[in-house]
């Protein structure tokens, strides 16, 4: 029993000191990873870029301290806890220095940089994050045309052009390239804001845009200007235009590219070329407008100038030749702005409107229509030829349902340019072939069937008669296929035959002529024609019989006329045989003494 006494509390004594070690080896393990532990959660690593995520680490740091530490008995805990308040007193101080000496920098910094600094920015500049700001640029002062203008000396600019002139005596393109350039350095500094061209175009009215830019050129100036350029050449002339125009087509082309979004290049015109541009351009048509006029065929024809968008370009240009001569303006203006507004296609009514305003302004100069008329035919051409007033007849009466609010506008232009178009000297022969061309569309609109229509053409018609006996025989001949318009004018004829009789200078063509009619009108009627033609045959037969009555009442009357004055002439010379004869006897008894 002692025995197995002994051998128990040999076994016993053993597992104690088992449980012994056990112990100690635990309690070296807690102080291990206490030290560890101590120093490991201490360390504080900050950086400025994650300031805020620093802050919310530290409150994870405070809150998770437990969850981090190594796994210890519940005994052990109390033995942590004044340790971790200290270490997160020291972590907060830490913080609060880094700051602090942080808004220390920043303000230095900003006293460096000046205004636009950023104590913030900075410090992302300095991490990387964003890209620092570039210098700003120098604003350019803002000047306008007239400001510009101000300051162009005429004086420097006459020893300029006398010093190109010389330089370049042979070569005149040069020299008004030279002029051009001259000008572009006048106006270098004039931003396109300050001249925006286009707008001023399109949404100004005539009247406006006729002195832009030449208002804000001093007179000394352009009196210079134009005073050199009445000396270049037409040939010079015409191709410096030309070449003015193409130049503000080509900034023309790159508003519209910029308005579309295009990435397409074109080529680029500075600000002070736009205005230079338009200074010299309107300088040498105002002073040369005689040149517009070879140059209208090639803009016409090439399209390049054609398209309604170039067409307040074109007005513009016109009005300036219109300054220069009145008459070549008009000429412009029919030759290329009427046809546009007679095309199929027509036109908006806002190019209609800018059109109707410049042949307003042409016809509302003073002594516009003198100069005109007495200016109607120009080296030959009609400023108003008979296919401009067809197209103008038409126009400007149209049918009830075709009339616009423009129609108004073209019966208040209609008179004066019906006259520029008929004017001329009486029985010339440039006269009678006008007649004769303007016969064969003026008996077309009289069978229109368009009353105002009608009733002006027929006027026309009849003034053709009067202007060349010709016409009379291109009646007979256009009569029965131009029934509806022959009886028109028959009316007219009949019902103003006072009015109508003085202005033919003999009227036995028009009995001949008539008489014609009645024939022609005998064998229809005689064959039976359907009931529309029978009726203006029997129109045109009774309009024939009434005008030839008043014939025949006017030549009787004539003739008594004659035999009247004969009479009277007979009776004369009895009288006066008479009083001779009474005088000579009175004489002869005085010489005789008879009582």
């Amino acid at each position: 029993m002692d025995e197995n006494t002994a051998v128990i509390e040999a076994i016993l004594r053993e597992q104690e000191e088992e449980d012994q070690a056990e112990r100690n080896k635990n309690n070296n393990n807690i102080k291990e990873s206490q030290n560890d532990d101590k120093f490991a959660w201490q360390t504080v690593s900050y950086h400025k870029r994650n300031r805020k995520a620093s802050k919310s680490r530290l409150g994870e740091n405070s809150t998770d301290l437990q969850s981090r530490r190594p796994n210890v008995p519940a005994s052990s805990v109390n033995v942590f806890r004044s340790i971790e308040q200290h270490s997160e007193d020291r972590l907060r101080r830490t913080f609060e220095t880094q700051i602090a000496d942080e808004a220390v920098e920043g303000s230095k910094r900003h006293s460096d940089d000046g205004e636009d600094s950023d104590p913030e920015v900075s410090a992302a500049v300095e991490n990387g994050d964003v890209k620092p700001k570039k210098p700003k640029k120098p604003k350019k002062p803002k000047v306008t045309v007239a400001e510009a203008a101000s300051k162009i000396d005429a004086a420097e600019l006459s020893a300029f052009l006398i010093d190109i002139t010389a330089s370049y005596e042979s070569q005149q393109d040069i020299q008004l390239m030279r002029f051009a350039d001259y000008f572009g350095s006048a106006f270098a500094l004039v931003s396109a804001a300050q001249f925006p061209w286009l707008k001023t175009l399109k949404e100004s009215s005539v009247a406006k845009t006729v002195d832009i830019p030449l208002s804000s050129i001093p007179e000394d100036v352009y009196k210079t200007s134009a005073d050199w350029i009445g000396k270049r050449s037409s040939d010079a002339l015409g191709s410096f235009m030309l070449w003015s125009l193409d130049s503000i087509f080509t900034d023309l082309a790159n508003h519209q590219a910029a308005a579309k979004g295009s990435k397409k290049v074109v080529q680029q015109l500075s600000s002070k070329s736009q205005v230079a541009i338009f200074v010299v351009l309107a300088m040498a048509l105002r002073r040369k407008p005689d040149v517009l006029i070879s140059l209208l065929p090639i803009i016409k024809e090439n399209p390049k100038y054609q398209g309604q968008d170039k067409l307040p370009v074109t007005i513009w240009v016109i009005s300036q030749a219109m300054q220069g001569d009145l008459v070549v303006g008009l000429y412009a203006w029919v030759y290329l702005l009427l046809p546009i507004l007679g095309s199929k296609s027509g036109c908006n009514p806002l190019s209609r409107d800018l059109i109707l305003q410049l042949v307003e302004r042409i016809l509302s100069t003073p002594k516009a229509r003198t100069i005109l008329l007495h200016g109607a035919v120009r080296k030959g051409e009609r400023v108003v030829p008979p296919s401009a007033l067809e197209l103008l007849l038409w126009i400007t009466y149209p049918a009830s349902s075709d009339r616009l609010k423009a129609t108004e506008k073209f019966e208040a232009i209609y008179p004066i340019l019906k006259e520029v178009a008929l004017a001329g000297s009486p029985g010339s022969k440039a006269m009678k072939q006008v007649a004769q061309q303007i016969l064969n569309f003026a008996i077309k609109a009289a069978g229109e069937g368009i009353s105002g229509l009608a009733k002006e053409a027929s006027d026309i018609f009849i003034w053709c008669l009067s202007q060349n006996p010709e016409c009379y025989k291109r009646w007979d001949m256009l009569y029965l296929d131009n029934l509806e318009a022959s009886v028109v004018i028959l009316r007219k004829l009949s019902d103003e035959w006072k009015e109508h009789s003085v202005k033919h200078r003999t009227l036995d063509t028009l009995r001949e002529t008539l008489q014609s009619f009645k024939l022609k009108n005998d064998k229809a009627l005689a064959k039976g024609d359907d009931g529309a033609n029978h009726s203006s045959l029997k129109d045109a037969d009774k309009y024939c019989k009434l005008i030839l009555r008043q014939l025949s009442r006017g030549r009787g009357c004539m003739k008594n006329m004659v035999f009247v004055s004969v009479a009277l002439a007979v009776g004369a010379a009895v009288m006066s045989q008479n009083v001779q004869s009474w005088d000579y006897r009175k004489k002869l008894s005085e010489i005789l003494n008879f009582p």
